[in-house]
């Protein structure tokens, strides 16, 4: 049994800047060499098995068996993430049972033809019956199961595509609800109204799985609204539309479908996918085909590339990303590089910027317009393309980027003009911030709270509130670009959202990254941009916290239960290479470069890396939506290390300890 690492040995402390300034070679060099050719970053984004389980599904039930060898590769995916602990699959690397991921994991690998009797899936159906049975599973899985006729369609909440032809004034709208819920929702009213039957053709049925039979289920399971009072009121209401939904009148419901063929269509993206996100793209493709429009209709065809373009396969296995992540890895990339220096670093970050110029979203209103309406277009999306959906944080993050690689270039050199696409994203970013003051990713004053207790929307996350960390991005952005409090009404309202944010113990909540250290190291990131003295009481405490939460071995992590309903503190867990990095930008945000925090988180960062030249992470650091759906970026643990040893080494060599940029 190894020894275990503690901050008072002497391998956890400082180490010497020579020996930093190597691991900084070695891992920019590793970095660079994996840039496409024309100079953008897309790493892999892995999510849990829910994503290449409803890939498999998805073909049966369109009767487009995927080949033998993909399949296998897939089922060996699948077999590989199961846990050895409970017998199910968890929503993160050694996370706890999860009822949907598991219940489609093995009626995905009973598809491809793993025998119920094999001993994983044995373990698996035993750990799912323990559980309950497959009834517990949320809507999104109980609706493929009524696709496939292993659960009646009573046990989905009733969502009738006539929701499309309601006006914006009524309780619920499409304009209420978040990006990602619209492009899934939308196709998904068409598939509820026609309910087509999988082709299923090799009969698979899971009817084990369940502890009774499924048409005797009086009362499925609501989520965490639950124990909401509105649960009763939004109850009945399903209830209701439960009997009347079927006598809808044959009129308006064509004219709904008709709308929501439209939504789809205008916003299908060509081969980069409806929504650019998985599940959107696989209902586009069913909508298209329980209307009847042929296999070798244009948009059925576009449709379904997009869905292929996620798969990823490798030696001996394969799995399939809910979407593509360049314009964010290739932005990240090149602050990091940024960071690193030299000419040929900074030549590989004008390469990188100079490919996401064209990427900026100028000649589409998107539905963030349908809030603000006067606003013009200007973001970045996260993905190739999705021009009806940029997002805030990509955006912030280019230009601080462009804006900053910019300022440091002269005349002489091949000067990047990036000055015209910097004012127009400062322009959108400006006029996406919501009415309390804080920016969301996708739109503004997306906050109808009440929507994410309504039985379709169990997995709480139907709308894009604003966060601390976009909030403290777009602070971050607005600071860099020469902005205080008293020459920007938008940067002093940001500001004031982000210190009532602020938690009791001095983290801040990360949405879109795992968790509270991801929160914290991003609004210290905008306070320090802001002007903020290291004594100010909001930036001490969270530099206080960041350091009390430091790990033995003098990284950082961090673990998905902290995202529990009921906030009751930081949950621990091993480090990871990002999660440090995070830790120690944030500590030196805070003006802590030289406290022993930092200088036993940088140990560990040079302690762990590996012989390329990057760093090994197999824990899922990032948020798609907070307690049902997590992320692994594969770039993470290759840029963010990188990016804090080369500011540790720039603070340590220049003559101040104040970081000079927004992030």
């Amino acid at each position: 049994m190894g020894k275990v690492e503690t901050l008072s040995r002497v391998g956890t402390q400082g180490i010497a800047l020579e020996d930093v300034e190597r691991r900084i070679s070695q891992a920019s060099r590793a970095l660079g060499q994996l840039a496409g050719p024309d100079g953008h970053w897309c790493f892999e984004l892995e999510a849990d098995a829910t994503i290449p389980s409803e890939y498999v599904l998805y073909h049966h039930f369109r009767g487009s068996i995927p080949t033998p060898d993909l399949e296998a590769k897939i089922a060996n995916y699948l077999r590989r993430t199961q846990s050895a602990q409970h017998g199910g699959w968890s929503l993160v690397h050694e996370g706890g049972f999860d009822m949907s991921c598991s219940v489609k994991a093995y009626f995905a690998l009973k598809m491809i033809g793993d025998s119920p009797d094999a001993p994983h899936m044995a373990r698996a159906r035993d750990a799912i019956l323990s559980r309950g049975g497959a009834a517990h599973a949320n809507v999104f899985a109980r609706t493929l199961l009524a696709l496939y006729g292993e659960v009646p369609w009573t046990a989905v909440p009733v969502m009738p595509v006539e929701v499309m032809l309601l006006p914006k004034w009524f309780p619920f709208h499409l304009d209420k609800v978040s990006y990602w819920a619209r492009t899934v929702m939308v196709p998904l009213f068409v598939i509820q109204a026609k309910k087509p039957r999988a082709k299923n053709p090799r009969g698979v049925r899971i009817q084990e799985l369940f502890t009774q039979a499924p048409e005797r289920v009086r009362h499925w399971p609501a989520g965490p609204q639950e124990s909401s009072p509105w649960r009763p009121v939004f109850a009945a209401i399903d209830r209701v539309l439960q009997t009347v939904e079927g006598a809808f009148p044959a009129g308006s419901r064509a004219r709904a479908i008709d709308k929501a063929v439209a939504f789809v269509s205008e916003r299908l993206n060509g081969e980069d996918g409806l929504g650019a996100i998985f599940p959107a793209m696989v209902n586009a493709v069913i909508m298209y085909e329980c209307l009847g429009y042929p296999e070798d209709h244009p948009l059925v065809v576009t449709a379904r590339s997009s869905v292929e373009k996620l798969v990823t396969v490798k030696e001996h296995e394969a799995y399939v990303q809910p979407c593509l992540s360049p314009v964010w890895d290739t932005a990240l990339a090149a602050h990091a590089m940024m960071e690193v220096g030299g000419p040929d670093a900074e030549k590989r970050a004008k390469r990188a910027l100079d490919w996401l110029k064209p990427l900026q979203v100028l000649d589409i209103k998107g539905d963030w317009a349908a809030s603000k309406p006067d606003v013009r277009p200007g973001g970045w999306a996260f993905q190739y393309a999705n021009p009806h959906y940029p997002d805030l944080d990509d955006t912030a993050v280019v230009v601080m980027a462009m804006d900053r690689l910019q300022s440091r270039r002269s005349p002489s050199e091949d000067a990047a003009d990036y000055g015209t696409a910097i004012a127009r994203a400062r322009e959108w970013v400006e006029g996406l911030q919501s009415r309390d003051g804080g920016w969301a990713a996708f739109d503004a004053d997306n906050t109808y709270h009440y929507l994410n207790y309504i039985p379709f929307s169990d997995h709480g996350a139907l709308l894009d509130p604003p966060t601390a960390d976009v909030t403290a991005r777009c602070i971050s952005m607005l600071a860099q670009l020469g902005e205080t409090r008293d020459t920007s009404p938008a940067m002093a309202r940001g500001i004031e959202y982000l210190i009532a944010d602020q938690e009791e113990d001095g983290s801040w909540y990360g949405r879109w990254g795992m968790n509270y250290i991801y929160g914290t190291w991003s609004a210290l990131c905008a306070l320090n941009a802001a002007g903020f003295d290291p004594e100010a009481a909001p930036v001490r405490r969270a530099a206080a916290w960041l350091a009390a939460v430091q790990n033995p071995d003098g990284g950082w992590g961090e673990d998905a239960v902290s995202y529990k309903l009921e906030y009751r503190g930081y949950e621990r867990a091993p480090s990871t290479a990002s999660q440090t990095a995070w830790a120690l930008l944030g500590l030196m945000a805070a003006g802590q470069a030289e406290s022993p925090a930092v200088a036993r988180g940088i140990n560990y960062l040079t302690r762990t890396q590996s012989a390329d030249g990057l760093w090994d992470e197999e824990r899922y650091t990032a948020t798609g939506f907070p307690r049902v759906f997590y992320l692994r970026y594969h770039g993470y643990a290759k840029f963010f290390p990188l990016w804090a040893l080369a500011r540790y080494r720039n603070l340590k060599r220049g003559n101040s300890l104040r970081v000079a940029v927004g992030m």
